[in-house]
């Protein structure tokens, strides 16, 4: 049953179309997640999920309820880390979570919260001490504080080193199977195929792709990675026309092929043809950055900033609070 619901949403700033008709409905108990390039319109929309902006055309809702006009109701079922969060410098985080705890009328108990999250021993540390992977985990008990039936996570692990990452999406799996629906915004394709149930892909503000993280690596023009070092030269051409490869590279005497099982055919026939064998053979499926690539046309070059025009206001927190409470 769907929790999220986004029909049709447009987002326009000084003219410009930033988010142009993105549809797509998050299910109860799931990790949505949202691809795209820098500036594709995945915060924008996120921020319209939240009730931070409001859409100027389509429609969003939150357990069925509209995120600007029902406001303060969904603030109360619905936690946000967002992609940028500060809180007061000299704030401990026992201050920080106590005082978020005051938000909401039945909130969550903060110390085993803490405890989950690998901050008790940080309780009587002043934010600004803090470590970058212990902000976040902050971030992320701020978020589930009130007791959320969904929590927004943007750009959740930047910044971080690998193994906090890892430390981290364990964590995100643990919030899932607790029964709270998670829509995660990410740009690390590792970070999106480990955890999400479904992504949508967003390229110039609208929806390329929607799939599970399998079926769109299924959808990729190279579903396969060859990769061989022959004993002996061999034709680029010959390479180049194999049947269904997508790409062919050659650096170092290593041959990297794009494309699917009929080009593992191919390349084992060639060899054989040529009598050439193939060292430190590999073959491996491609991964979601490959899916990626394929879906999204947007160049550097065509690519517009997301920034939005600084006369249309936005209401930003660390999280969102319940009765329009800041911290």
């Amino acid at each position: 049953m769907a929790i999220i619901e986004v029909n049709g949403l447009r987002k326009v700033y000084g003219g410009r179309t930033v988010v142009d008709g993105v549809s797509f409905t998050v299910d109860e108990g799931e990790i949505f997640g949202i691809l795209g390039p820098n500036g594709a319109g995945k915060t924008t929309t996120v921020e319209c999920v939240e009730g931070l902006r409001a859409p100027d055309g389509g429609t969003v809702r939150v357990a069925g309820l509209d995120p600007v006009a029902d406001h303060d109701r969904v603030t109360r079922i619905l936690g946000a880390q967002l992609q940028e969060s500060e809180l007061q410098a000299k704030l401990t985080v026992r201050e920080a979570l106590e005082l978020y705890a005051a938000f909401y009328p039945e909130p969550a108990d903060w110390r085993p919260l803490a405890e989950r999250l690998g901050l008790t021993s940080r309780l009587k540390t002043r934010f600004a001490k803090l470590s970058g992977g212990q902000k976040q985990r902050l971030f992320i008990a701020l978020a589930l504080i009130g007791n959320p039936r969904v929590v927004v996570l943007d750009e959740l692990t930047t910044g971080l080193d690998p193994r906090a990452r890892r430390d981290t999406w364990s964590l995100i799996e643990e919030v899932r199977d607790s029964g709270v629906t998670v829509l995660l915004v990410t740009h690390f394709m590792e970070e999106a195929q480990r955890l999400c149930d479904r992504i949508a892909v967003i390229d110039g503000g609208r929806i390329a792709a929607l799939d599970t993280p399998s079926g769109l690596i299924g959808r990729s023009a190279a579903s396969t990675v060859i990769s061989f070092t022959p004993s002996a030269p061999l034709d680029d051409a010959e390479l180049a026309a194999l049947p269904q490869a997508a790409s062919v590279d050659t650096r170092g005497g290593r041959v990297v092929i794009n494309g699917t099982d009929d080009t593992v055919n191919a390349v084992i026939t060639l060899l054989a043809r040529h009598r050439v064998t193939a060292r430190q053979l590999r073959v491996t499926e491609a991964t979601l950055d490959d899916a990626f690539l394929d879906l999204t046309q947007t160049t550097q070059k065509t690519q517009t900033s997301e920034t939005p025009d600084p006369t249309v206001p936005v209401r930003r927190t660390a999280a969102v609070s319940p009765a329009g409470k800041k911290a």
